[in-house]
């Protein structure tokens, strides 16, 4: 009984000398340690380091005024290869051994659906993941806050643009992973609500330029239109091939493509190219958000603003802005609040849509259109 007593007495001790080590896990009086685990390496990197690159000028602005209630923030990286093992692995070091406080601006469905159990057994937030897949997204989970629109937008989005353009059917070329199945998924919703079906479906395997099968399936079923799902790499690769096959079919995908990328890998091949967008247009000035992250990343560095490193910016900020509401000796638990309270939060021109039973902040989807080798405004 006394040993148990010595060691109950040296277990309070301790909690009221460290303040309670689980409660700020990567909280300091001079820092809090943000994660980002996303793909650095590889044929898609160029989406994990637009937004690495877009929240780091966002955190260098504001450690450069003092931080967020005299914190610096320190955004430590972690490379998944865009493969949903090395994601697993790299966030439990993020926890486990950096001992962050939240985790941040992860890139892709595969990967942030591996990390799901995870965030939700370690009870440890992910801010801002560059998805918009629906199992992120319903039901909702305590721990994870969406910024952009979901797959489920964009795919409405497109194929209204698609019958609107005369297109009587639709047929969907995508990765076959979770990130292209919510697409499919979204598609098949988009059609159902008019009466449609998809009409062909092609695959090809994640991280590979392994296109002819899925391209083959394509030609045969001679679509009016066609969702492709990947990243800018593969689909680079089918446009050209594409092009050169003879395919008609009206071409569109979604922002995960990485627009910036997709257009310098594919030039004019690509003229004509659907792209919905879940960012405003970067180049308009509309927006005070608009003209915040240019100047940013003016700041930062060199990089032009794009749509990938666009959404890096403003999701550092929605980051910012629920760090600063969570008060001057935050928990987790007061980051989750802080952000569930930011329902109608203007982040420059943009309306924030969090609540208890939302955990997606913004809905908006915008088109683009890849014209004489690069991106234009539809609408």
């Amino acid at each position: 009984m006394q040993r148990i007593q010595h060691s109950a007495l040296v277990g309070l001790v301790m909690a009221l000398l460290t303040g309670g080590a689980q409660a700020t896990d990567g909280l300091t009086a001079t820092e809090v340690k943000i994660g980002m685990v996303n793909v650095q390496t590889g044929p898609a990197s160029g989406l994990g380091k637009g937004m690495r690159y877009g929240a780091e000028a966002v955190f260098k602005a504001v450690n450069g005024k003092g931080g967020v209630h005299g914190r610096r923030i320190n955004l430590v990286v972690g490379d998944d290869g865009y493969e949903p093992d090395k994601a697993i692995d790299e966030t439990l070091k993020m926890i486990e051994q950096q001992k962050v406080f939240s985790l941040f601006g992860y890139v892709g469905t595969p990967t942030a659906n591996a990390v799901l159990p995870i965030v939700k057994e370690m009870d440890v937030p992910l801010v801002g993941a560059f998805t918009g897949a629906m199992s992120l997204r319903q039901p909702v989970t305590q721990q994870v806050f969406n910024v952009r629109a979901s797959y489920d937008d964009e795919a409405e989005t497109l194929v209204a643009h698609f019958l609107a353009k005369g297109a009587k059917s639709v047929a969907v070329f995508y990765q076959d992973d979770g990130f292209g199945t919510a697409v499919l998924s979204g598609t098949e919703k988009a059609l159902k609500k008019r009466n449609m079906a998809i009409a062909a479906k092609g695959t090809f395997a994640r991280n590979t330029l392994a296109i002819k099968t899925g391209l083959a399936a394509m030609l045969d079923a001679k679509p009016d239109a066609v969702v492709m799902v990947g990243t800018y790499a593969p689909l680079a690769a089918f446009i050209k091939e594409a092009r050169t096959a003879g395919l008609k079919a009206q071409l569109a995908t979604v922002s995960f493509v990485g627009t910036d990328n997709l257009v310098t890998e594919v030039g004019k091949d690509g003229d004509g190219v659907v792209i919905s967008q879940v960012v405003p247009f970067p180049e308009d000035n509309d927006l005070p958000i608009q003209r915040e992250c240019r100047e940013a990343l003016q700041a930062h560095g060199s990089e032009r603003l794009g749509f990938v490193n666009f959404e890096g910016c403003i999701t550092a900020k929605v980051m910012v802005a629920a760090l600063e509401r969570a008060g001057k000796e935050p928990g987790r638990g007061e980051l989750v609040a802080a952000l569930n309270g930011m329902q109608g939060y203007d982040l420059g021109g943009l309306k924030l849509a969090f609540a208890v039973g939302n955990h997606q902040a913004l809905s908006d989807v915008f088109l683009t259109q890849i014209q004489n080798g690069k991106i234009a405004k539809i609408r």
